[in-house]
Protein backbone atom coordinates (compact mmCIF):
# COMPACT_ATOMS: atom_id res chain seq x y z
CA UNK A 1 0.00 0.00 0.00
CA UNK A 2 2.97 2.31 0.53
CA UNK A 3 4.08 4.58 3.36
CA UNK A 4 6.29 7.53 4.18
CA UNK A 5 9.78 6.18 4.17
CA UNK A 6 11.91 6.24 7.29
CA UNK A 7 15.44 5.01 7.82
CA UNK A 8 15.64 1.25 7.56
CA UNK A 9 12.38 0.78 5.63
CA UNK A 10 12.37 -1.68 2.77
CA UNK A 11 12.36 0.10 -0.60
CA UNK A 12 9.25 -1.80 -1.67
CA UNK A 13 7.16 0.53 0.51
CA UNK A 14 7.95 3.38 -1.90
CA UNK A 15 7.23 1.91 -5.33
CA UNK A 16 3.46 1.96 -5.90
CA UNK A 17 1.50 3.78 -3.19
CA UNK A 18 -1.93 2.42 -3.99
CA UNK A 19 -3.29 3.79 -0.71
CA UNK A 20 -2.19 7.35 -1.54
CA UNK A 21 -3.40 7.05 -5.13
CA UNK A 22 -6.75 5.82 -3.83
CA UNK A 23 -7.02 8.90 -1.60
CA UNK A 24 -6.36 11.07 -4.65
CA UNK A 25 -9.14 9.24 -6.50
CA UNK A 26 -11.57 9.58 -3.60
CA UNK A 27 -11.06 13.33 -3.43
CA UNK A 28 -12.03 13.62 -7.09
CA UNK A 29 -14.89 11.11 -6.74
CA UNK A 30 -16.36 12.53 -3.55
CA UNK A 31 -19.89 11.46 -4.52
CA UNK A 32 -18.82 7.84 -5.04
CA UNK A 33 -17.96 5.10 -2.57
CA UNK A 34 -14.69 3.73 -3.89
CA UNK A 35 -13.68 0.38 -2.40
CA UNK A 36 -10.27 -1.09 -3.22
CA UNK A 37 -9.78 -4.76 -2.39
CA UNK A 38 -6.26 -6.18 -2.36
CA UNK A 39 -5.84 -9.85 -3.06
CA UNK A 40 -2.76 -11.88 -2.22
CA UNK A 41 -1.86 -15.52 -1.63
CA UNK A 42 0.63 -17.52 0.38
CA UNK A 43 2.86 -18.04 -2.66
CA UNK A 44 3.07 -14.27 -3.29
CA UNK A 45 2.54 -14.99 -6.98
CA UNK A 46 -0.76 -15.66 -8.74
CA UNK A 47 0.74 -17.77 -11.56
CA UNK A 48 2.27 -20.12 -8.98
CA UNK A 49 -0.95 -20.15 -6.95
CA UNK A 50 -2.87 -21.22 -10.06
CA UNK A 51 -0.39 -24.01 -10.67
CA UNK A 52 -0.96 -25.27 -7.14
CA UNK A 53 -4.76 -25.16 -7.45
CA UNK A 54 -6.16 -27.24 -10.28
CA UNK A 55 -9.61 -25.80 -9.63
CA UNK A 56 -8.40 -22.20 -9.77
CA UNK A 57 -10.99 -21.18 -12.39
CA UNK A 58 -13.81 -21.95 -9.97
CA UNK A 59 -11.93 -20.53 -7.00
CA UNK A 60 -11.25 -17.19 -8.68
CA UNK A 61 -14.86 -16.94 -9.82
CA UNK A 62 -16.01 -17.62 -6.26
CA UNK A 63 -13.60 -15.06 -4.78
CA UNK A 64 -14.71 -12.25 -7.08
CA UNK A 65 -18.42 -13.06 -6.85
CA UNK A 66 -18.25 -13.22 -3.05
CA UNK A 67 -16.40 -9.93 -2.69
CA UNK A 68 -18.79 -8.23 -5.11
CA UNK A 69 -21.84 -9.45 -3.22
CA UNK A 70 -20.67 -8.41 0.26
CA UNK A 71 -20.43 -4.72 -0.72
CA UNK A 72 -23.76 -3.30 0.52
CA UNK A 73 -24.74 -1.10 -2.39
CA UNK A 74 -27.59 -1.17 -4.91
CA UNK A 75 -25.64 0.23 -7.84
CA UNK A 76 -22.23 -1.36 -8.05
CA UNK A 77 -19.53 -1.50 -10.71
CA UNK A 78 -16.63 -3.91 -10.73
CA UNK A 79 -13.17 -2.84 -11.89
CA UNK A 80 -10.56 -5.54 -12.46
CA UNK A 81 -7.09 -4.06 -12.03
CA UNK A 82 -3.85 -5.99 -11.86
CA UNK A 83 -0.12 -5.28 -11.83
CA UNK A 84 2.52 -7.88 -12.63
CA UNK A 85 1.24 -11.33 -11.65
CA UNK A 86 -2.13 -9.79 -10.86
CA UNK A 87 -2.89 -10.03 -14.56
CA UNK A 88 -2.75 -13.81 -14.22
CA UNK A 89 -5.56 -13.60 -11.66
CA UNK A 90 -7.66 -11.51 -14.07
CA UNK A 91 -7.08 -13.93 -16.93
CA UNK A 92 -8.02 -16.77 -14.58
CA UNK A 93 -11.30 -15.01 -13.97
CA UNK A 94 -11.94 -14.41 -17.66
CA UNK A 95 -11.06 -18.00 -18.56
CA UNK A 96 -13.75 -19.30 -16.22
CA UNK A 97 -16.53 -17.21 -17.76
CA UNK A 98 -18.81 -17.85 -20.69
CA UNK A 99 -19.10 -14.08 -21.05
CA UNK A 100 -17.87 -11.13 -19.01
CA UNK A 101 -20.76 -9.85 -16.85
CA UNK A 102 -22.15 -6.36 -17.38
CA UNK A 103 -21.19 -5.49 -13.80
CA UNK A 104 -17.55 -5.38 -14.95
CA UNK A 105 -17.04 -1.86 -16.22
CA UNK A 106 -13.27 -1.59 -16.43
CA UNK A 107 -10.36 -3.95 -16.95
CA UNK A 108 -6.81 -2.65 -16.56
CA UNK A 109 -3.54 -4.46 -17.07
CA UNK A 110 -0.66 -2.46 -15.61
CA UNK A 111 2.33 -4.30 -17.02
CA UNK A 112 0.51 -7.53 -16.27
CA UNK A 113 -0.87 -9.09 -19.46
CA UNK A 114 1.82 -11.78 -19.75
CA UNK A 115 -0.86 -14.45 -20.04
CA UNK A 116 -2.79 -12.93 -22.93
CA UNK A 117 -3.46 -15.06 -25.99
CA UNK A 118 -6.05 -15.12 -28.77
CA UNK A 119 -8.49 -17.22 -26.73
CA UNK A 120 -9.35 -14.18 -24.61
CA UNK A 121 -10.11 -11.83 -27.46
CA UNK A 122 -13.67 -13.02 -28.30
CA UNK A 123 -14.78 -12.46 -24.69
CA UNK A 124 -13.14 -9.05 -24.48
CA UNK A 125 -14.62 -8.03 -27.85
CA UNK A 126 -18.12 -9.16 -26.86
CA UNK A 127 -17.80 -7.28 -23.56
CA UNK A 128 -16.67 -4.09 -25.26
CA UNK A 129 -19.53 -4.29 -27.77
CA UNK A 130 -22.34 -5.01 -25.31
CA UNK A 131 -21.39 -3.18 -22.12
CA UNK A 132 -21.96 0.50 -22.82
CA UNK A 133 -19.48 1.92 -20.32
CA UNK A 134 -16.82 -0.78 -20.61
CA UNK A 135 -13.22 0.46 -20.66
CA UNK A 136 -9.99 -1.41 -21.27
CA UNK A 137 -6.57 0.06 -20.48
CA UNK A 138 -3.27 -1.68 -21.09
CA UNK A 139 0.10 -0.40 -19.87
CA UNK A 140 3.41 -1.95 -20.87
CA UNK A 141 7.07 -1.08 -21.37
CA UNK A 142 9.54 -2.61 -23.78
CA UNK A 143 10.67 -5.43 -21.53
CA UNK A 144 11.83 -7.42 -24.56
CA UNK A 145 15.10 -5.46 -24.44
CA UNK A 146 15.33 -4.97 -20.66
CA UNK A 147 18.40 -6.32 -18.87
CA UNK A 148 18.98 -7.32 -15.26
CA UNK A 149 22.62 -7.95 -14.36
CA UNK A 150 23.34 -8.02 -18.05
CA UNK A 151 20.79 -10.71 -18.84
CA UNK A 152 17.35 -10.42 -20.51
CA UNK A 153 14.40 -10.10 -18.12
CA UNK A 154 12.00 -11.96 -20.44
CA UNK A 155 12.16 -13.72 -23.77
CA UNK A 156 11.38 -11.80 -26.94
CA UNK A 157 7.77 -12.99 -26.86
CA UNK A 158 7.31 -13.62 -23.14
CA UNK A 159 6.80 -10.12 -21.81
CA UNK A 160 4.09 -7.50 -21.76
CA UNK A 161 5.56 -5.58 -24.69
CA UNK A 162 5.01 -8.45 -27.10
CA UNK A 163 1.70 -9.48 -25.53
CA UNK A 164 0.37 -5.92 -25.68
CA UNK A 165 1.21 -5.65 -29.36
CA UNK A 166 -0.53 -8.99 -29.96
CA UNK A 167 -3.55 -7.73 -28.06
CA UNK A 168 -3.49 -4.47 -30.03
CA UNK A 169 -3.27 -6.43 -33.29
CA UNK A 170 -6.41 -8.38 -32.40
CA UNK A 171 -8.39 -5.28 -31.42
CA UNK A 172 -7.18 -3.40 -34.50
CA UNK A 173 -9.07 -5.89 -36.63
CA UNK A 174 -12.35 -4.52 -35.23
CA UNK A 175 -11.50 -1.04 -33.95
CA UNK A 176 -9.74 2.01 -35.36
CA UNK A 177 -6.96 3.37 -33.19
CA UNK A 178 -5.36 6.78 -33.18
CA UNK A 179 -1.62 6.74 -32.52
CA UNK A 180 0.14 9.56 -30.68
CA UNK A 181 3.59 9.76 -29.19
CA UNK A 182 5.42 11.65 -26.48
CA UNK A 183 9.14 11.60 -25.69
CA UNK A 184 8.86 8.10 -24.20
CA UNK A 185 5.28 6.87 -24.67
CA UNK A 186 3.47 5.49 -27.68
CA UNK A 187 -0.29 5.72 -27.15
CA UNK A 188 -3.01 3.94 -29.10
CA UNK A 189 -6.62 4.80 -28.31
CA UNK A 190 -10.00 4.49 -29.92
CA UNK A 191 -11.94 7.60 -30.84
CA UNK A 192 -14.52 6.96 -28.11
CA UNK A 193 -11.68 6.47 -25.60
CA UNK A 194 -12.96 3.13 -24.39
CA UNK A 195 -9.72 1.33 -25.23
CA UNK A 196 -6.17 2.57 -24.72
CA UNK A 197 -2.69 1.10 -24.90
CA UNK A 198 0.15 3.00 -23.23
CA UNK A 199 3.46 1.61 -24.44
CA UNK A 200 6.69 2.93 -22.94
CA UNK A 201 9.80 2.78 -25.04
CA UNK A 202 13.03 1.58 -23.46
CA UNK A 203 16.06 3.38 -24.79
CA UNK A 204 18.51 2.30 -22.10
CA UNK A 205 17.36 -1.33 -21.64
CA UNK A 206 16.18 -0.51 -18.13
CA UNK A 207 13.43 -2.02 -15.98
CA UNK A 208 10.27 0.08 -15.65
CA UNK A 209 7.96 -2.54 -14.23
CA UNK A 210 6.82 -0.73 -11.08
CA UNK A 211 7.15 2.83 -12.40
CA UNK A 212 4.07 2.28 -14.52
CA UNK A 213 2.09 2.06 -11.29
CA UNK A 214 4.10 4.60 -9.30
CA UNK A 215 3.87 7.41 -11.84
CA UNK A 216 0.11 7.81 -11.44
CA UNK A 217 -0.65 4.57 -13.25
CA UNK A 218 -3.35 3.38 -10.88
CA UNK A 219 -5.03 6.79 -11.00
CA UNK A 220 -4.98 6.83 -14.79
CA UNK A 221 -6.33 3.29 -15.04
CA UNK A 222 -9.44 4.51 -13.20
CA UNK A 223 -9.83 7.94 -14.77
CA UNK A 224 -8.97 7.23 -18.40
CA UNK A 225 -11.93 8.07 -20.64
CA UNK A 226 -13.75 10.02 -17.91
CA UNK A 227 -14.16 13.72 -17.19
CA UNK A 228 -11.35 13.45 -14.65
CA UNK A 229 -8.78 12.14 -17.09
CA UNK A 230 -5.44 13.94 -16.67
CA UNK A 231 -6.92 16.54 -14.32
CA UNK A 232 -4.44 17.27 -11.57
CA UNK A 233 -2.13 14.50 -12.70
CA UNK A 234 -0.27 13.17 -15.72
CA UNK A 235 0.33 9.53 -16.50
CA UNK A 236 4.04 8.84 -16.29
CA UNK A 237 4.52 12.28 -14.83
CA UNK A 238 5.49 13.36 -11.30
CA UNK A 239 3.63 11.73 -8.42
CA UNK A 240 0.33 13.58 -8.08
CA UNK A 241 -0.48 11.90 -4.76
CA UNK A 242 2.56 12.78 -2.66
CA UNK A 243 0.48 14.81 -0.20
CA UNK A 244 -1.58 11.71 0.57
CA UNK A 245 1.30 9.44 1.54
CA UNK A 246 1.22 8.60 5.25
Amino acid sequence: MGKKMTEGDDWHFDIQHIRAQTKFLREKLSAENLVVIYLENDFKAWPLWKQKHGDHLNLIQHIIDTLYKIIPAKNKSLYLNGHSGGGSFIFGYLAGLQKIPASVKRISFIDSNYGYDSSFYPKLKEWMQHVKDAHLTVFAYNDSVALYNGKPVVSATGGTWWRSHLMLKHFSGDYDFRRTQTDSLIIYQTKNKKIAFYLKENFNRGIYHTQQVELNGFIHSIFYGTKNESKGYEYYGPRAYSAYIE
